[in-house]
Formats: C-alpha cells, sequence, structure tokens
C-alpha cells in the first residue's frame, strides 16, 4: 500500500505529491513547485527514487532543481516539452516578472510517452499522455488513483491560453482517456481539491 501526501507549493499553490512507501522511507515526487521548503524537509531522511512531472510549466517545476540535486534522482517528462526545463520563455517563468526569478534546469533524463508504464517502488504506474494543457501533458495512474497535473480539477479544467494549448485537445484527452476510467477513480490534480472521475462526469459545468 503506497501513501500519497500533498503539499501546496509556490505563488499559485501548485500541488505537489510525496508517493511513498508503506514504511515511509523510500518515495518519489509530482511536481515539485516553487518554494518547496515544506516538501524537502518532509523527505530529508527518505530515499527518493524519481521526480514525475505531468507538464514543464513554472509552477510545476520550480523545485525541481533543488530536490534533484538534493536526492541525486532521475526526472520523468514527456519529450513534446524536452527542452521546456532549460528554456524559461517556454516554461513560462519568463512571461511574469513579478515571480523574480527563471527558472532553468538540466534536461530530463527519461522520456514518458502514452501506454508506458513506469516501475516505482515496485509497483506499476500507467502513462497517458493528455494534451490539451500543454503539448506534454501526462496523467498517470495506480490502481483507483490518477494524477492529471493540470488537465482536470474538481468542477473545471486547465487553460488552453497559454503556448502550446488547445482547448480541442484538452476536451480530447478528457473525454477520450479520463472519463474512459471507472468512475471511482480518484483524481489528484495540480491544483485544488481531489474528486473522483465520476463526480466530474456528473458535475463539471466544462466538460
Amino acid at each position: 500500500m503506497l501513501h500519497i501526501e500533498a503539499f501546496q507549493l509556490g505563488p499559485v499553490q501548485t500541488n505537489a505529491y510525496l508517493v511513498s512507501n508503506a514504511e515511509r522511507t523510500k518515495g518519489f515526487v509530482i511536481d515539485p513547485g516553487m518554494n518547496p521548503k515544506s516538501l524537502l524537509k518532509r523527505i530529508e531522511h527518505m530515499e527518493i527514487e524519481a521526480i514525475v512531472l505531468t507538464h514543464a510549466h513554472f509552477d510545476h517545476i520550480g523545485g525541481v532543481d533543488e530536490l534533484r540535486k538534493l536526492k541525486n534522482c532521475p526526472v520523468y517528462l514527456h519529450d513534446a516539452e524536452a527542452d521546456w526545463l532549460t528554456d524559461p520563455k517556454k516554461n513560462g517563468s519568463a512571461r511574469w516578472p513579478e515571480l523574480g526569478v527563471h527558472i532553468q534546469t538540466e534536461p530530463a533524463e527519461y522520456a514518458l510517452g502514452e501506454g508506458q508504464m513506469l516501475t516505482l517502488l515496485g509497483e506499476k504506474f500507467r502513462v497517458f499522455h493528455t494534451p490539451g494543457h500543454s503539448p506534454g501533458s501526462i496523467s498517470l495512474l495506480y490502481g483507483d488513483k490518477l494524477f492529471c497535473g493540470d488537465v482536470l480539477f474538481r468542477l473545471s479544467v486547465g487553460r488552453t491560453d497559454l503556448p502550446g494549448g488547445s482547448q480541442r485537445e484538452l476536451l480530447e484527452s478528457i473525454h477520450g482517456t479520463l472519463f474512459d476510467l471507472p468512475d471511482e477513480v480518484k483524481v489528484y490534480p495540480g491544483h485544488g481539491p481531489t474528486t473522483t472521475i465520476g463526480y466530474e462526469k456528473q458535475n463539471n459545468p466544462y466538460v
């Protein structure tokens, strides 16, 4: 049984997730955002196997460099955004000077792709390519738990007005991939509270 903890990081309260084993000795991190002090303190005595990025917008990658150097762990990211980690214009940190920082880090060590099965903490995680919010957005499924970044939120969906965004692709990702999952699947989004696939099918006004 894996354990999931959420940390709200940075100026837009991005959800970073720590997924750990039952003993809480090993884990991996999904989307370490900006100002990751609380997350880094929590994992101080843990072995971190990997950083998995649902996409490479600035608010989801702000803590990558610090975490990767601290724990010497690899980064996984879809190839469609392979150069976003090195380019502040593409990851968006250069678009908002009020952030006071241009976010740059080394490229990801591993690429994520549709249908891929990741083995982390001895468990299998299935990768879905779910573009629309950004061209390389992915969702990660483990049993009845789905980490979907900024594709689907509780009663909302990801914005599509940033470079590489597409409303048509976003809705295709939601209806053609996420809504094919069982209603009981619990959704862990990039912002805001958790929800379920069934609840969003019935109540989300954007889909």
